[in-house]
């Protein structure tokens, strides 16, 4: 039984690599599916928890696909985006370019930032696998931040219907790793990195979208 389970990890960790990278071209369509269409209504729930744009720099950490990127510079936010996907990268620049902006872009490891300590009024990331949650991306976050700057993380969206279609998703969330408890209670996992945390949720239709507001106070 064990063995079955490491294998179905492992089969669910190379779908997502996929998806991130040689498929990244049907991520958009595969989250608006999985979604019921309010994918993008669970991302832009961040930006009611960002300073004002003329507070400063924004970054977004693995930006994926560019929506959100879009959205943060239609706001009027100068904002840099960091994703460990090439193909994430091509596919935010395109887009960014058909919108007339210009991109500032990075690639790496959130575990290691390139930026200078105390660079960024904020940083925002959307549906973050588990790299969010390791000492080393909270320490690296937590120094490239300015006093009082935040970290907003949406973890998650949940539907709050009950058909069946809604109660599939949430079924394939859960067994694809997306509803342990790391995801559905993870403001402990915060705590300790000179953060004050914070946990909402902010309603879309039919469902919510689960968020953590990290501020620096020290």
């Amino acid at each position: 039984m064990q063995t079955l389970k490491n294998l179905w990890w492992r089969l669910i960790r190379f779908g997502f690599q996929l998806l991130y990278n040689e498929l990244a071209f049907t991520y958009d369509w595969v989250s608006w599916i999985v979604s019921l269409g309010v994918w993008q209504c669970w991302q832009r729930s961040a930006l009611g928890y960002l300073p004002k744009p003329s507070s400063g720099q924004i970054l977004e950490i693995a930006h994926g696909t560019g929506n959100l990127h879009l959205d943060l510079h239609e706001a009027g936010y100068t904002v840099t985006g960091y994703d460990l996907s090439t193909a994430m990268g091509h596919i935010t620049q395109r887009k960014l370019r058909k919108r007339g902006y210009q991109a500032q872009l990075a690639q790496g490891m959130a575990q290691q930032l390139p930026f200078a300590d105390e660079t960024f009024a904020a940083v925002v990331t959307t549906f973050p696998t588990d790299f969010i949650m390791q000492a080393t991306t909270l320490r690296e976050v937590h120094r490239i931040l300015q006093d009082d700057g935040c970290f907003v993380i949406v973890l998650n969206g949940m539907f709050t219907g009950s058909g069946i279609v809604q109660s599939f998703l949430e079924w394939l969330y859960e067994i694809t790793g997306q509803r342990d408890e790391n995801q559905t209670n993870a403001a402990p996992y915060f705590e300790g990195y000179g953060f004050d945390v914070q946990t909402t949720e902010t309603p879309c239709r039919n469902s919510i979208a689960q968020l953590v507001i990290l501020t620096k106070t020290k």
